[in-house]
């Protein structure tokens, strides 16, 4: 098997080596991964300016672009062999709920899926994970699930992991993307020079948390696995708008 890696913490990022070192041990790998943090960047891709790739000392490859522009350079023709999946991760923060629009790490796994292979986003759900290797060890077990039994469904894999040793783990639950409250106001503050700049704030509290979301199973303690779809379309509105449209 060949799997590609990629992120959107950086091609140093702590979580992109264990899970190289992690998958190195089943099969042929390759990362493809941003020059320095990408992370919020969702499905962008750079089309004003070139992309550089550089061969790192380790073989890993940085470009100066998004995670979506890491994965489409490397299957359009930055790679001799087309690989069999794509892993992207791991990232260090969950990206559950609402979050997933904006992951840049989610976004490395869709653009792998638009371009027609299996594909999964891993993260933590801790900034400052401890337990990095309990990720590592669920994205083992998931590639080698996914191939001795190949998923026939259109469909990536939104992979949240508690922060807890692997042996604390409760198991894995497929799950739904909860919800959250809106986001928190932005920051307003001045640079150096007295100019008003603007943060933006963090992400809003859980607002639908509960049994079946992702959410409440990794606070539950165990792994959640949420299969996402590159279709938008809300086609329980279709008839709606339909109606709505001729009045």
């Amino acid at each position: 098997m060949k799997i590609l890696l990629s992120n959107d913490d950086g091609y140093q990022a702590p979580g992109l080596l264990a899970l190289a070192n992690t998958l190195s041990t089943i099969a042929d790998i390759v990362v493809v991964a941003p020059d320095q943090d990408r992370s919020g960047a969702s499905n962008s891709l750079t089309l004003v300016n070139p992309l550089r790739a550089r061969t790192m000392e380790n073989g890993f490859i940085r470009v100066d672009g998004t995670p979506t522009d890491c994965v489409h350079l490397a299957i359009t023709g930055l790679l001799d062999e087309d690989p069999d999946l794509v892993v992207s991760g791991i990232n260090a923060g969950p990206n559950m709920g609402d979050d997933v629009l904006y992951s840049g790490t989610v976004a490395a796994a869709t653009e792998g899926r638009f371009l027609g292979l299996p594909a999964i986003a891993i993260s933590m759900n801790a900034h400052e994970p401890e337990h990095i290797e309990t990720g590592a060890r669920v994205a083992l077990e998931l590639v080698q699930r996914l191939s001795r039994c190949p998923l026939t469904e259109n469909v990536i894999l939104n992979v949240n992991v508690p922060d807890i040793p692997y042996e604390a783990l409760q198991g894995f639950r497929s799950t739904r993307l909860g919800h959250r409250h809106k986001a928190e106001p932005v920051v307003k503050t001045t640079d150096p020079r007295g100019k008003t700049i603007y943060w933006v704030g963090p992400a809003g509290a859980e607002q639908d948390a509960g049994p079946g979301t992702d959410f409440h199973t990794v606070r539950e303690g165990f792994v959640s696995v949420t299969p996402l779809q590159v279709d938008l379309t809300r086609h329980n509105a279709l008839s709606i708008v339909e109606d709505w449209l001729i009045r």
